[in-house]
């Protein structure tokens, strides 16, 4: 029965791959100032997002907020086009498809939470469509320094809250200051491998970020995976297939 082996291994490798194939979307541009373990201080770039806010409980409400910014880019909005010779007017045209970025970010005080896609980075405010749903709005975020501690796993939480305490200690002892609430950021869909999720929760703090404006990824520019990672993923891999395979009896 080795080749039940076979496809177990094929489908564990496949759920383990597809995740973070399909997160390989653009992210927000950002200068790595200081690290210090799973924690990092970023200078990142201005950016635009779209923003809704609801309420509720956390996993609830990014949820809801989820499906709202989703519509939106998935079509749900109204194209602006330059009209030639009158530029910077505008004239309402058909809808646009806007292409998924990461992470979703989710920033509340437990009942009320403002949750955000970042836009893509070719877009402007005179260009990105507008929400044809009002509880959809777009605003401009200025270059910010973060403190940022990134982790793995589900990002449920009691993970959240033991990772910001995490955080939270690392600005008291370096004696930043913060400026505001958690940020909680989630990088993947949902069907990824714990082990192979990225999330992060985001204390703005004191200091300058003098980033210009983000800039896509181009085709041609070279994105590098380090052996590391890939060992890493693996070796998970291997932990989940053998102790299954050993217990087959086969």
């Amino acid at each position: 029965m080795w080749w039940i082996t076979g496809i177990v291994a094929v489908l564990l490798l496949g759920a383990a791959l597809w995740g973070p194939i399909v997160s390989n979307v653009e992210h927000p541009k950002y200068t790595l100032v200081e690290r210090s373990g799973a924690i990092e201080i970023r200078d990142y770039a201005p950016m635009i997002v779209a923003e809704t806010e609801v309420t509720g409980e956390r996993r609830e409400a990014i949820t809801k907020g989820f499906r709202l910014i989703a519509d939106y880019i998935f079509g749900n909005n109204t194209a602006a086009q330059k009209v030639p010779m009158t530029a910077p007017v505008t004239q309402q045209g058909d809808s646009e498809k806007i292409a998924m970025t990461a992470p979703v970010t989710q920033q509340g005080d437990g009942n009320t939470w403002r949750v955000r896609f970042i836009m893509p980075s070719k877009y402007t405010m005179e260009t990105l469509p507008k929400p044809n749903n009002s509880a959809v709005v777009l605003k401009e975020i200025p270059g910010k320094r973060f403190a940022v501690i990134r982790f793995s796993g589900m990002g449920g939480k009691d993970s959240l809250d033991r990772h910001t305490k995490d955080l939270e200690g690392f600005i008291s002892e370096k004696e930043l200051t913060p400026l505001s609430p958690p940020t909680y950021a989630f990088y993947n869909p949902p069907w990824t491998l714990p082990f192979l999720r990225r999330n992060e929760v985001l204390v703005e703090i004191a200091g300058s970020a003098t980033l210009q404006p983000q800039k896509s990824l181009k085709r041609g520019d070279e994105v590098r995976v380090g052996p590391n990672v890939l060992a890493a993923g693996f070796g998970h891999l291997f932990r989940l297939v053998v102790p299954r395979y050993r217990a087959s009896g086969y």
